[in-house]
């Protein structure tokens, strides 16, 4: 190390390291590693952000109040006033998972989101949020919202919903992993049959998916807090 920089080789081996060994055991770690520049990306322009912020908004600053504003809007007009506490939520996992999504159009760099493991906690965080927020609104009542309409119901219906909960994040991993990673072979795909003309036109359509999926996710969290805290007669 030379005046306190990192060895450029060191550098180099750390940056296309895939896997790292962790107590004699193998774990991929290339994923983890783009989640943390995303993250570190985010802080360093809301801290830019937060140091230049002008009565009259322009450039950047008009971009994420254009962006948080109508986020705001949507998740009101769907939760309703109750929403509002959860917009800051919902609008960062929108920014943080589109970011993300996006390193994936970025030469040389990967989207977290191609990698199970990434989608797969994001999935878990938010059945876990969904379903404190219910206990919290509804406490023990929380838990007809798995019962159904009827006592006589209630040996069918708590299975069938039981399924139905734990089926939300299969489907919320799955469904942005299976998206993300698609698009990433299919660029590949491209670049190896025409390494300029086979990827530059797709590069639009693939910027409309990856903000589909940052969206998709948004939603649908969105969906679950909102039943979970209407309760059970919803």
């Amino acid at each position: 190390m030379a005046g306190g920089l990192p060895h450029p080789v060191l550098l180099s081996t750390f940056l296309d390291m895939d896997t790292v060994t962790i107590a004699g055991q193998t774990v991929e770690f290339k994923h983890v590693f783009y989640s943390w520049v995303c993250m570190a990306i985010l802080f360093s322009v809301a801290f830019i952000l937060r140091r230049r912020l002008t009565v009259v908004p322009g450039g950047l600053q008009n971009f994420f109040e254009a962006l948080i504003d109508a986020i705001e809007q949507f998740v009101v007009t769907t939760m309703g006033e109750v929403g509002r506490k959860y917009v800051a939520l919902l609008a960062g996992i929108f920014i943080y998972i589109f970011g993300m999504n996006l390193m994936g159009l970025i030469p040389g760099f990967d989207a977290p989101t191609a990698n199970l493991n990434t989608t797969v906690c994001m999935a878990l965080f938010v059945f876990v949020l969904y379903n404190i927020v219910g206990m919290v609104r509804w406490k023990f009542h929380y838990v007809n919202q798995f019962t159904g309409p009827s006592k006589a119901l209630i040996p069918l219906m708590f299975p069938l919903e039981i399924v139905s909960h734990l089926a939300r994040p299969l489907s919320l991993s799955l469904r942005l992993f299976g998206n993300i990673r698609g698009e990433e072979i299919v660029m590949i795909l491209f670049f190896i049959m025409a390494p300029l003309l086979g990827t530059l036109p797709i590069y639009a359509l693939f910027l409309l998916g990856k903000t589909m999926q940052a969206f998709v996710f948004f939603m649908l969290t969105m969906f679950y807090l909102k039943s979970a805290i209407e309760g059970p007669e919803h």
